[in-house]
């Protein structure tokens, strides 16, 4: 059984994986687990305010237990109050807090797309409609990798399985026009004690070539909002089959063990695989309002 990890500033703000939550981590205290305190501390210190779709200031709360109404569930109350049940001293939860921080504008419109769901089923909606959108929403909350990619070539080969291809023989095309973002805080979770075996579940969003020359957290805003409004049309993430699966630790510079070719030929993780559904669209014909 593995050891729960302590808390170590430091040691965070050393894993690449975590690169996209930096800027939050550096605000907080080096000494003790971050108190829910001092999640709202950085909410508060927020400009614009962080609201969820109905309008409501974001805050984190204290989990309640027991047999909840409707209204105090999880994803009905981020939605109608903004608040976000937390529990004390559990990274999952600190995670999502902090990638809330990172990414408001796509977290809130997944918890918009969960309340919709979880509200027709309660009228008319079949279960099997409303578990696909709620499961593979679920899916990209807590697995989801953004994937910025300025090459369509590359993308295909991500989304092909072509995994020795595009990471070993198109290595540096890789570094240049295609990059990856943890979005799941589930997989940030994973990633405080990386394995091999650790996936993601990829969402391509395509980008021009000069978003990778820009600050991180102009290119971290330009996909937030990207995301948020991918997350918009409800045709969208409607099927698991929409995201791509992403060997993280394959990923260029994610692990010293990858620098080698023979890396590439472990079949049991670089494993061979369908195509998605959805993202087997190429990058030109998605919405110009998606590239920026």
């Amino acid at each position: 059984m593995k050891t729960i990890p302590e808390w170590n500033k430091e040691s965070l703000l050393e894993l690449h994986s975590f690169c996209p939550l930096h800027q939050i981590i550096e605000r907080l205290d080096a000494e003790g687990f971050p108190t829910l305190s001092e999640c709202n501390e950085l909410l508060a210190g927020r400009q614009p305010v962080i609201r969820v779709q109905n309008g409501k200031a974001l805050r984190f709360v204290p989990q309640e237990y027991g047999k909840l109404s409707f209204e105090a569930q999880y994803e009905p109350r981020c939605y109608l109050s903004g608040e976000v049940a937390t529990r004390p001293d559990n990274w999952h939860d600190l995670l999502n807090a902090l990638v809330w921080l990172t990414f408001p504008k796509a977290k809130a419109a997944i918890n918009v797309r969960h309340y919709r769901a979880l509200t027709m089923e309660r009228g008319e909606t079949t279960h099997s409609q409303r578990g696909a959108v709620r499961d593979t929403n679920t899916l990209l909350d807590e697995s989801g990798v953004i994937v910025p990619c300025a090459d369509a070539e590359l993308a295909g080969l991500l989304r092909d399985f072509r995994w020795k291809e595009l990471f070993w023989q198109r290595r540096a095309d890789v570094r240049n026009s295609m990059d990856f973002y943890l979005f799941g805080h589930g997989l940030y979770e994973k990633a405080l004690q990386p394995y091999v075996g650790m996936t993601g579940q990829g969402l391509l969003l395509p980008v021009r070539q000069d978003f990778f020359a820009w600050p991180l957290q102009q290119r971290l805003a330009h996909l937030d909002e990207r995301l948020a409004e991918y997350l918009c049309v409800p045709e969208h993430c409607s099927s698991t089959r929409e995201l791509t699966p992403v060997p993280l630790l394959g990923v260029p510079g994610w692990s010293k063990d990858n620098e080698c070719e023979s890396y590439y030929e472990n079949s049991r993780y670089f494993r061979p695989g369908r195509q998605s559904r959805a993202q087997c669209v190429p990058l030109s014909t998605v919405p110009s309002s998606v590239a920026g």
